[in-house]
């Protein structure tokens, strides 16, 4: 079974594309993030023509977050992620799909930091980490993917000078992802390759991904029950290199059965 996990930056500019990748990497389940639609215009036939069920929180102009699933029934789980009732951004949905838990997150920038937005960031982790613990506790099958907005290491970006103060990198963030990680969940892409650079994010500007000038922030975080599954993984780079894509590359795993 192949999971993967991808931020298309817009579904209405990037829905092509994201037809495109669907049609010929063929993953059996999706999560997407930064759909920036809202939920009433979301191309449900489209998706559902391609051959996928779909599960999805919508909001206008900002964030937003999708589950897609090919031929399998999406069971909903929750549609926010616990701890703030008055949180009312769509970054986090939870669905059971083949008695596996599947969270699709689409975590704070933070951005700038110091600031409110850096403060709501980590308000934001603390919650995931209160909610992954449950998840752990369950000794089910889970896996916690999306664009984390997190750089763990000086090994997941291309210079580090260039980060040092951005709300991705600072060591509260980086800290909070550590505490996260250590409950006892395997960052997958990262055991698959652990002494490559392997990155998933590179920017419009300054020719970032014709110089390879990128960022490892999208995650897959697993259970024991899952880690023991994996078989591969990796991310589809080429398609950061398509026309009208997003700022992103599709990342992905897969496990047996």
């Amino acid at each position: 079974m192949k999971i993967s996990t991808y931020n298309i930056n817009g579904m209405n500019a990037r829905l092509p594309v994201l037809l495109r990748w669907l049609n010929e990497a063929r993953p059996d389940i999706v999560c997407l993030q930064e759909l920036k639609m809202p939920q009433e215009n979301f191309p449900k036939e489209a998706i559902q023509d391609a051959g996928y069920n779909v599960m999805w929180l919508g909001q206008k102009s900002w964030n937003g977050v999708a589950i897609l699933a090919k031929g399998k029934t999406i069971v909903e789980v929750r549609r926010s992620l616990p701890g703030d009732e008055e949180d009312m951004q769509s970054r986090y949905i939870e669905a059971v799909i083949d008695n596996m838990t599947i969270g699709c997150l689409y975590l704070p920038n933070g951005n700038p930091a110091p600031g409110p937005k850096f403060d709501y960031k980590l308000k934001w982790m603390d919650r995931l980490i209160t909610h992954a613990k449950a998840l752990f506790a369950s000794g089910k099958p889970v896996i916690l993917t999306g664009d984390y907005n997190v750089i763990p290491t000086e090994f997941d970006v291309y210079k580090v000078k260039h980060v040092e103060k951005d709300a991705l990198f600072l060591p509260e963030t980086r800290n909070a992802f550590e505490m996260l990680v250590s409950q006892g969940w395997t960052d997958a892409i990262r055991k698959l390759y652990p002494e490559e650079r392997i990155y998933t994010y590179w920017d419009f500007f300054r020719q970032a991904y014709s110089r390879n000038a990128g960022m490892r922030i999208d995650h897959f975080l697993v259970s024991p029950q899952v880690d023991k599954r994996l078989i591969g993984g990796g991310v589809y780079k080429e398609v950061r290199g398509w026309e009208k894509t997003s700022d992103h590359a599709p990342v992905w795993i897969e496990i047996e059965g």
